[in-house]
C-alpha cells in the first residue's frame, strides 16, 4: 500500500483505536507494582501514541503532499529519477501521456463538460531532464467548436519537497480553473502541474547548476516547446503563465523575470526572493557569483533591465514570514514590469492559505494571457 493510500491512513487509524481501547480495558490488570505490569503500561501507552501519532502523520501527508512514497518519504530516491538522456528519434517526443483521469466536478466523467486530466512524461531536449507532470486540460478543448482553437497554459509548481496529486487533491487547480472559466471569471486554460524538485531528492531552487541538472532550463525553455508540440497551446510569452506555492512561487516569480521572453506573467504565492543554500539545495553556483547574483531577485529588481512581464505576489500580514519582503520586492519593481499583489489580514504557509489565493491568482493570470 502506497503512502498516500486511504487504505493505509484508515488501518493507521483503526490500529490507534484498538490500542486506545485496549489501553483502558488491560489498565486495571496492569495496575500492579510488578516490573511486568509496570512494563506493559509503558508499552501500551508508547504503541498507542506512535500509532496516533502515525495517523496524524499520514493525514497531514495526504492534505499537504509532503512526500509521495515511502521512498520519498525515507530518502531513498536516487539517480534513476535525476538526469536522462532522451533521443526523439527513439521515442514517440517529449511528451508521453501514460494515464488519464477525470476532474472531480459535475459532469466530470465526460471530458466535453468536465474536462481531462493526463499525466505526462516531459523528457526536455536541452536539459537532459525528465520529470512527471499532471495537465488539466478544460471542457472546451474537447468540444468540436474548439477544435481548431489554441489555448493558453499556466504551469503550476509545488514547494519542496511537494508533489504534484497535492496539486489537485489538496490546491484543486483543476476544480478551480474549471469553475473559474464556467463563471466567466477566466478564459478556458490548460494547467500542467508539477514539483519544482525535476531532480529529487535534491532541492534545485529551478537553477542551471554548473555541472548538474540545467533546471531553469527545463523550465524556460524544455517544458514550453515540448507542450506546445503535444497540446494545442501557443508558443509566444502571451500564451504563458506560471503560478507557485513557496519553492515553487520562487521558481514561478524568477522564470517570469529571467524569461519573460517565455512567461508573460508569473505569480509567487508565499513566494521567497532569495535561493537559500543548505542540506537539501547543495552548493547551487559552484562558486559562480554572477549566477548567486541573478537568482537574487532584489538584486536582479535592482542591477538588471526591468523586464517586460507581469508579477503577481501574495502574502499575509500575520502568519506569513515574508510579508516586509514581499513590500520590499514591490517596492523595487519598475516599468515595463507590471506588479499585483493579495495581501490577506492573516494566513499561514499552507495549503488552507493558497486555497483562498488562487482563484484570483488565476482571474489575473487569465487576464494578462491570450488563446493565440
Amino acid at each position: 500500500m502506497g503512502l498516500t493510500s486511504n487504505k493505509i491512513l484508515g488501518l493507521a487509524v483503526l490500529l490507534a483505536v484498538l490500542l486506545f481501547v485496549g489501553t483502558i480495558w488491560l489498565w486495571p490488570r496492569l495496575a500492579r507494582r510488578s516490573w511486568k505490569a509496570i512494563t506493559g503500561r509503558v508499552g501500551l501507552l508508547i504503541a498507542t501514541q506512535l500509532a496516533i501519532f502515525a495517523s496524524v502523520g499520514l493525514a497531514a501527508n495526504q492534505a499537504f503532499g509532503f512526500y509521495a512514497t515511502w521512498a520519498d518519504l525515507f530518502g531513498q530516491e536516487t539517480a534513476p529519477g535525476l538526469v536522462v538522456d532522451h533521443d526523439p528519434a527513439k521515442g514517440a517526443g517529449p511528451v508521453k501521456v501514460v494515464d488519464t483521469q477525470t476532474v472531480n466536478v459535475p459532469g466530470g466523467s465526460r471530458p466535453v463538460s468536465g474536462g481531462q486530466i493526463q499525466k505526462i512524461e516531459v523528457s526536455g531536449d536541452r536539459s537532459k531532464i525528465a520529470s512527471p507532470a499532471y495537465v488539466y486540460l478544460p471542457p472546451e478543448y474537447f468540444q468540436p467548436q474548439y477544435k481548431n482553437r489554441k489555448f493558453p497554459a499556466a504551469v503550476a509548481l509545488t514547494g519542496y519537497p511537494g508533489t504534484a496529486e497535492a496539486l489537485i487533491k489538496g490546491l484543486h487547480y483543476p476544480q478551480t480553473a474549471h469553475k473559474q472559466a464556467a463563471d466567466g471569471k477566466m478564459q478556458p486554460m490548460i494547467v500542467i502541474m508539477m514539483r519544482p524538485t525535476v531532480a529529487p531528492p535534491r532541492d534545485t531552487e529551478c537553477v542551471d547548476i554548473p555541472g548538474g541538472p540545467q533546471t531553469e532550463t527545463f523550465f524556460a525553455d524544455d517544458l514550453p516547446r515540448a507542450v506546445s508540440d503535444h497540446y494545442r497551446v501557443g508558443v509566444k510569452p502571451e500564451n504563458w503563465g506560471i503560478i507557485g506555492d513557496s519553492t515553487g512561487g520562487y521558481c514561478a516569480l524568477k522564470l517570469a523575470i529571467h524569461h519573460p521572453g517565455t512567461y508573460a506573467a508569473g505569480v509567487g504565492l508565499s513566494a521567497y526572493y532569495k535561493a537559500p543554500i543548505d542540506v537539501t539545495t547543495g552548493d547551487l553556483f559552484q562558486g559562480d557569483k554572477d549566477l548567486q547574483k541573478r537568482a537574487d531577485l532584489m538584486w536582479y529588481l535592482d542591477h538588471m533591465p526591468p523586464p517586460k512581464t507581469s508579477l503577481l505576489v501574495t502574502s499575509s500580514k500575520k502568519g506569513e514570514d515574508n510579508y516586509q519582503d514581499t513590500q520590499k520586492f514591490i517596492g523595487k519593481v519598475k516599468a515595463p514590469t507590471r506588479v499585483s499583489s493579495i495581501t490577506l489580514d492573516s494566513g499561514g504557509h499552507n495549503f488552507n492559505t493558497w486555497r483562498r489565493e488562487i482563484p484570483a491568482s488565476l482571474e489575473w493570470m487569465s487576464s494578462r494571457l491570450s488563446a493565440d
